[in-house]
């Protein structure tokens, strides 16, 4: 949607940088948002060596990330940072009032309720989007952290061992946190401007400096020579995704501003392109709305493992690996051969919560109602809800096509190769397909959209839901877990 005049200089935080805006013509808002998030990445490495586990009492390395959180926040967004403040005491509250069998279901509620009304709002003030970064942004991040430690709460405290599967046994939170860790672990400076959202227990033990001792603990380093544990640097990692982040703020600096998504329903291009060549534009459109996102959450990456955290464990070739808190997989994504591959390594860690606050508690049609509460967490629009209910069709579709047909192309070698690029073509079109209502927001752009295209995925994965036979699973009401499960997980934990 093209700016008013003047709209490069608007923010709802500081106006400090306002002549650097002017001078490079980026909204302020932008401006404000790499700033922020360029000095958290100084203040990260400041963090991890003078107020390094060794160095720094837990307290004194929760009221740092907190104080500098909330600084953060206000430069960015001025007095619409008190919604952040207001929801996170609303529910720290909730967690202290509330009885342990209903300390999810209420903080559920009133987190996303919050943010719907929030996003309401949004329309009457921003208008469709007018500002591209704003207090909803850390919002979203701090919704999914509310309700992921209310789940894990309820899971330490409120359910026996064998209920849980291994990760929510090992996620649980056996005890309330205190105001320090909670405040720190929602308001903390390296996640409250873009995330991303982390597990609590993970982050405490960041904190408390056992992070990387306990992950280094799953590999046996005597057989490989090492006396004592290594001592693995982020440094290496930082600078890698740094360099990703340079060339994705290139990127979108040149591409994005000439391939706008709205240029596929121009009139004009409607009437002179020709079908295919109008996939083709849709693909690079797509292709160049991509790099904003590969920038902001690379860059928190970073920021996250410059501080010391994000670090995941050793790989099978020995390399340190500091991918706990990526949100993306960039490789995955681009050579995607499935729906379902390229949703698992786009957004990571929202699709991580996802699973843990909704697909896995979910009592029946898990899949549906996941992408329901994503449309919902995302604000709402009426492009979103166009976009994650195409989804659903196209995912069932694409398990139904995948399940029926993959074992006949893999007898061979050009069989196999032949599948995979088919796999491909038709896997990015459908995504691109998916997510233009996503960009455009509106209706009356949507609907202009799918009728360009014919409606041609939707006819299609109803097609193969009708002619292919659907798995069960795929619509099911879910079941309890088998007794094995239990009693492995029961064994664990003993």
């Amino acid at each position: 949607m093209a700016e008013p005049p003047g709209a490069p200089h608007r923010t709802t935080g500081s106006t400090l940088l306002h002549p650097l805006s002017g001078l490079l013509g980026i909204p302020l808002d932008q401006i404000n948002f790499v700033a922020c998030q360029l000095f958290a990445l100084l203040a990260a490495f400041w963090f991890r060596i003078y107020l390094g586990p060794s160095h720094a009492s837990s307290a004194v390395r929760h009221a740092f990330a907190t104080l500098f959180g909330i600084y953060f926040a206000v430069f960015c967004f001025g007095w619409y940072s008190i919604h952040l403040f207001v929801l996170v005491m609303m529910n720290y509250g909730i967690m202290n009032m509330a009885s342990i069998p209903n300390i999810h279901r209420y903080s559920f509620v009133v987190a996303m309720g919050y943010l719907t009304l929030c996003h309401i709002s949004r329309i009457y003030i921003f208008h469709y989007g007018i500002l591209t970064t704003d207090f909803s942004g850390p919002l979203m991040i701090i919704t999914q952290k509310i309700t992921t430690l209310a789940c894990q709460l309820h899971d330490g405290i409120g359910r026996q061992a064998e209920e849980l599967t291994a990760e929510q046994n090992r996620l649980a939170v056996k005890t309330r946190p205190s105001l320090l860790e909670y405040l720190s672990y929602l308001l903390n400076f390296m996640s409250i401007i873009a995330g991303p959202c982390s597990n609590y227990k993970d982050y405490i033990a960041f904190i408390e400096g056992r992070h990387v001792h306990m992950k280094l603990l799953e590999v046996n380093w005597k057989q490989k020579g090492y006396d004592r544990l290594p001592d693995p640097s982020p440094t290496g990692a930082v600078m890698y995704k740094l360099c990703i982040t340079l060339v994705s703020l290139i990127l979108f600096l040149t591409l994005t501003k000439n391939f706008p998504m709205a240029y596929i329903i121009d009139n004009e291009f409607l009437d002179k392109t020709p079908f295919l060549s109008r996939l083709g534009y849709l693909y690079v459109v797509t292709q160049a709305a991509k790099p904003k996102y590969y920038f902001a959450w690379t860059l928190a990456d970073a920021v996250n493992n410059a501080a010391g955290y994000g670090f995941s464990g050793v790989d099978e070739r020995g390399t340190f690996r500091w991918d706990l808190l990526s949100n993306l997989n960039i490789w995955n994504i681009e050579t995607a051969t499935s729906f379902k591959m390229y949703i698992e390594n786009w957004n990571i860690q929202t699709a991580a919560w996802l699973k843990r606050v909704c697909y896995d508690r979910a009592p029946w049609y898990p899949t549906a109602l996941t992408f329901v509460l994503s449309a919902l967490w995302h604000g709402i629009y009426p492009g979103y809800y166009f976009t994650f209910l195409t989804g659903i069709l196209i995912t069932l579709a694409a398990r139904t096509v995948r399940n029926s047909c993959r074992h006949y192309f893999l007898s061979t070698v050009p069989l196999k190769i032949a599948y995979d690029v088919v796999t491909w073509v038709v896997t990015q079109l459908a995504v691109c397909y998916t997510v233009a209502p996503f960009v455009m927001l509106a209706v009356e752009p949507t609907i202009k959209f799918y009728k360009s295209m014919y409606f041609h995925m939707h006819i299609l994965s109803i097609l193969a839901l009708l002619v292919l036979r659907i798995r069960p699973q795929a619509l099911s009401i879910r079941k309890p877990q088998n007794q094995a499960m239990q009693n492995s997980v029961k064994s664990k934990d003993k």
